[in-house]
């Protein structure tokens, strides 16, 4: 017999997104921050995000890093007619102690998927 919890389901609210990759950083299991990447380690796994939808008023990004989610590692596309590459999915906002210009000199950004 096969038992689905609730958590196997989804969230009331929003989704649980899985198996993204952090590159030119890494996810700090310990203090829930983004932190410098280990040497010789290109990419990290971040644990399960929730994304749930709020007013746009109501967001708090101080203290975050804006940081995009590309499909792939090349990180460039078509532009679309949003302006954004075709490759782009959307930003996430990821706690950090660091101001975003120390991320985004490294280039810092989620992945969907590695090169094989």
């Amino acid at each position: 017999v096969l038992k689905i919890s609730k958590s196997d389901i989804g969230p009331d609210d929003g989704a649980y997104i899985n198996g993204l990759y952090v590159d030119g950083a890494r996810w700090n299991q310990d203090t829930g921050l983004l932190d410098e990447q280990f040497s010789k380690m290109l990419y990290d796994p971040i644990p399960i995000i929730w994304v749930k939808p709020i007013k746009t008023n109501e967001l708090n990004i101080e203290g975050t890093y804006e940081c995009p989610i590309y499909k792939t590692s090349e990180r460039r596309g078509v532009l679309s007619t949003t302006g954004h590459s075709t490759n782009f999915v959307m930003p996430v906002y990821l706690p950090t102690n660091h101001k975003s210009e120390h991320w985004i000199k490294r280039g810092v950004a989620l992945l969907c998927q590695l090169d094989d």
